[in-house]
């Protein structure tokens, strides 16, 4: 993952750096836990840094909140970038699904809020799409060569796919033991016959 920038595109030094991770954590969990009540004082308190500091890096709180959503999606290109290096390509590539999955789960209150701030979850965000859609393409790619996902498959279904599963997983609050029967269903249909 490229190291945190300034607006301008300056690099931000390695405190500022640390400070800017704490507040976009913090951040998440207090959107995910007060929603749209949360302010921008409570935040500072949970990062544990003042509120200038906040200020300095996210003018306002829609700032904020959009640099929240870049912020995850990027975390979870560089956990599905990882897996690309796995030692079973077949394993990644499920665990990658499932993972997929259970972030929409847990992510469905931070969504819901950032929606009713008027921000759209998916604005500003064609570049990680783009990565995202190249990680998950090797994976796939991996996964097929290994003979552990069927030939057929295309990143159209594919992506069909764990779009539908996380919109029924997101809906529905699906608990652990429900997504794994589902998942797993999922994972027979996606397997070579």
């Amino acid at each position: 993952m490229s190291r945190a920038m300034t607006n301008e595109g300056r690099q931000l030094r390695a405190d500022a750096r640390h400070n800017r991770t704490r507040v976009l954590e913090a951040a998440e969990t207090v959107l995910a836990r007060d929603g749209l009540s949360a302010s921008m004082r409570t935040i500072a308190q949970h990062a544990g840094v003042g509120l200038g500091t906040i200020y300095r890096h996210f003018p306002t709180q829609e700032a904020l909140y959009q640099a929240v959503i870049i912020d995850r999606a990027q975390r979870l290109i560089a956990e599905t970038d990882a897996l690309t290096d796995a030692d079973d390509p077949g394993g990644a590539f499920f665990e990658f699904f499932t993972r997929i999955v259970e972030n929409a789960t847990r992510n469905k209150t931070l969504s819901d809020v950032l929606t009713k701030a008027g921000l759209d979850p998916k604005a500003d965000t064609a570049d990680v799409s783009r990565d995202m859609r190249d990680v998950v393409e090797r994976l796939l790619v991996r996964a097929q060569k290994a003979g552990a996902v069927r030939e057929d498959l295309r990143m159209p279904e594919l992506l069909a796919l764990l779009g539908a599963a996380c919109l029924a997983a997101e809906r529905n609050q699906w608990g652990d033991e429900l997504r794994a029967r589902t998942l797993a269903i999922v994972f027979d249909g996606l397997r070579p016959r």
